[in-house]
């Protein structure tokens, strides 16, 4: 059995030995594939050092995070896009936007939203989608650039049914995370409803812990926690979970 984090921060955590404790308890619980998303350009060379220090677990994905995009986006984006050069990418993420916290920027976010769609087109690139407070916008740019290129993952998500068929339907994989274990999220009445080739797992660590470990810090092996909430919901084994979500992360990343 393999499962795999399909979005995780593990690389904050930039203490070696602990670092080195948070993959071995990955590796014994069988999660033995970690996709590295940045947030803006200072997380970049901490993402590229936890990749190149477990080349076989984990795989990296660079974006601006909407959270991240100011005035000066165009610039920090410049700097993250020059930085691919000299790595490998397997996805363009996280990107989107973000209107809970902030909306002055709701402008910048559509358009760097946009440039980062078209890169990852450029690149034959899946994307990793940020939506919070945003489906409406999102939805708008994912409809008007949509074509054989664009597919990706719809990260966190914890919307309605019609949400998820409208993303769905578009040809993108929900990642089903920690808020699946929360007893009043409302996943629970969704998740049964979706079909499990349409789904892939994430921590989203260190945020959005599942239950039993709610309130501490996030960490990559409690996915295994996640997958047994999705098995239970649908009535199968973690095996079977575990299986069809890594292939549909195979799928979409091409490893």
């Amino acid at each position: 059995m393999v499962l795999t984090d399909t979005h995780t921060h593990l690389y904050y955590e930039t203490l070696a030995d602990k670092r080195a404790e948070l993959m071995e308890r990955c590796i014994s619980n069988n999660i033995n594939r970690l996709f590295l998303p940045n947030v803006d350009m200072a997380s970049v060379p901490l993402l590229f050092d936890l990749v190149h220090a477990y080349p076989d677990q984990c795989f990296a994905m660079l974006g601006l995070h909407p959270c991240s995009v100011k005035e000066n986006w165009e610039q920090e984006l410049n700097q993250i896009e020059a930085s691919h050069q000299q790595n490998k990418i397997v996805a363009i993420g996280e990107i989107g936007i973000d209107l809970y916290w902030d909306k002055t920027f709701l402008k910048e976010q559509i358009e760097a939203f946009r440039r980062q769609i078209n890169w990852a087109k450029s690149l034959k690139l899946p994307i990793v989608i940020h939506c919070r407070d945003a489906f409406n916008e999102v939805y708008e740019v994912l409809q008007q650039e949509q074509d054989a290129d664009l597919r990706g993952i719809f990260h966190c998500f914890a919307g309605t049914l019609e949400q998820a068929e409208k993303i769905t339907a578009l040809g993108f994989y929900l990642g089903i995370g920690g808020v699946v274990t929360y007893k009043n999220a409302g996943l629970d009445k969704i998740i049964p409803q979706i079909d499990l080739r349409h789904i892939v797992l994430e921590t989203d660590s260190p945020y959005l812990t599942p239950v039993p470990f709610r309130g501490k810090p996030n960490e990559s092996s409690y996915l295994i926690y996640i997958a047994q909430k999705v098995a239970e919901l649908h009535q199968t084994d973690v095996e079977t979970v575990a299986n069809i979500t890594t292939e549909n992360s195979k799928q979409l990343f091409g490893i």
